[in-house]
């Protein structure tokens, strides 16, 4: 049986009315400490945001999310943040906030492989929701 490292994972929501708390899941943050892993999936469904708000700035909105994989990456691409350690950045990028990118509470898990565990996660909570609806996806993980 392989070993197990326990994560911490959260879903990147999309609140295109803040004030309405209607969100669409558009990715997921996953860290490892462990075995040294931080990564993110990003994928916009720009059909169910406007659905939520049609005068959505989804223009803005992708500019958001696009940074999220800078950032998970780290370096000098990233600016300061990318400075931080792993979980440092982790903790920023989930850190709650009221804004239209927001973070659901962390959460945690187990596993033997990181990058699967992501790609799982956000194959159920981020594509499941509209499996027909071709997205923009980024993707961005860091595991020396």
């Amino acid at each position: 049986m392989p070993a197990f490292a326990s994560y911490e994972y959260s879903v990147l929501r999309v609140t295109p009315s803040v004030e309405r708390e209607e969100f669409v899941n558009a990715g997921v943050l996953l860290f490892c400490r462990t075995l040294r892993f931080l990564g993110a999936r990003i994928a916009l469904d720009v059909r169910r945001v406007l659905a939520l708000d049609p005068e959505a700035d989804i223009a803005s909105i992708q500019a958001q999310l696009d940074l999220i994989p800078r950032i998970v990456e780290g370096g000098p691409g990233a600016g300061q943040l990318g400075e931080l350690t792993m979980g440092e950045r982790f903790r920023w990028l989930a850190s709650p906030r009221n804004t239209v990118v927001q973070p659901s509470p962390v959460h945690p898990g187990l596993c033997s492989d990181p990058q699967a565990a992501l790609d799982s996660i956000f194959a159920r909570l981020v594509l499941a929701q509209d499996q027909s609806q071709a997205a923009n996806s980024h993707e961005a993980s860091v595991q020396p």
